[in-house]
């Protein structure tokens, strides 16, 4: 005789931490979104995209990058937040003035940590940011950070401070920290020596150091930490917590960077899995 006895449900599935990434799209696949989406897959987080920049870029620089009309930024922006939510926040590149002031207004009005990677300067050198939209990232969406993670390049373009040697970095900081985020993460890896990193919030500081990998395959270095940060916060760590996280997993990636095209490669997003 046939068992009619009911089939046990299934333990109903639950979403993993929610992390927004608005940035610029990467045709060559090792920064900007696609970097951010690969990441945060790696980190254990399910990734979502507003797209406000299409750049053509290969190993060997940015071609060319058209910025999306404000209304399609702000309608992406709309549609992921008023249906989805969202436990963390991470912004890359940004061109224009209108741009930074939509996606500004949207995290001063979300309850979520912002990880605002303030995009000026590509890692071939290529410029990325309008002149008119500096003071637009200075005077609206820092202050709107949790964490701001510039580099040196950043550091100066932003407040005129330039860091020559490890001892410049508290002074960075300070002047990153004035423009209002809560934390600040200068990233030291362009001066000589051990790479090391200064977070700050303006009473503490937290010193990263890692190895440096002799290994020029580093394109989407600042794309990639940014989103692990947030990745983090999403996950629950507080920020210094979830910087030393993203720091050893952008310390593994950058070790395992991989040759592409003619020129810079980039980090290899899945080495925990290839390793």
């Amino acid at each position: 005789m046939t068992s009619t006895s009911p089939v046990p449900s299934a333990a109903p599935v639950q979403a993993p931490p929610l992390v927004l990434t608005i940035a610029g799209s990467d045709s060559g696949g090792g920064a900007g979104i696609q970097a951010d989406l690969k990441t945060m897959l790696a980190l254990g987080v399910h990734g979502m995209s507003v797209v406000a920049a299409v750049t053509a870029q290969n190993s060997l620089g940015v071609q060319g990058y058209w910025e999306l009309p404000p209304e399609a930024v702000r309608a992406q922006l709309d549609s992921v937040l008023s249906d989805i939510g969202v436990h963390a926040i991470k912004t890359g590149m940004l061109a224009s003035s209108g741009l930074v002031e939509i996606v500004a207004e949207a995290l001063a009005a979300s309850d979520a940590p912002a990880v605002v990677d303030p995009v000026g300067v590509s890692k071939h050198g290529d410029s990325l940011l309008a002149p008119d939209a500096v003071h637009a990232v200075r005077s609206a969406l820092i202050p709107a950070a949790t964490v701001v993670t510039p580099n040196l390049y950043e550091v100066e373009q932003l407040t005129g401070v330039k860091v020559v040697d490890e001892s410049g970095l508290r002074e960075a900081a300070e002047a990153m920290k004035a423009l209002g985020p809560r934390w600040v993460l200068i990233k030291g890896g362009h001066l000589p020596g051990e790479p090391a990193d200064l977070l700050f919030d303006g009473e503490r500081e937290h010193r990263f150091t890692a190895p440096r990998h002799d290994n020029r395959h580093t394109h989407g270095t600042g794309c990639t930490l940014a989103s692990a940060i947030a990745s983090r916060l999403a996950l629950g760590d507080d920020v210094p917590a979830a910087v030393a996280a993203a720091k050893e997993y952008v310390t593994g990636a950058i070790a395992a960077g991989f040759p592409l095209g003619a020129g810079i490669g980039p980090v290899d997003h899945g080495w925990r899995w290839r390793g």
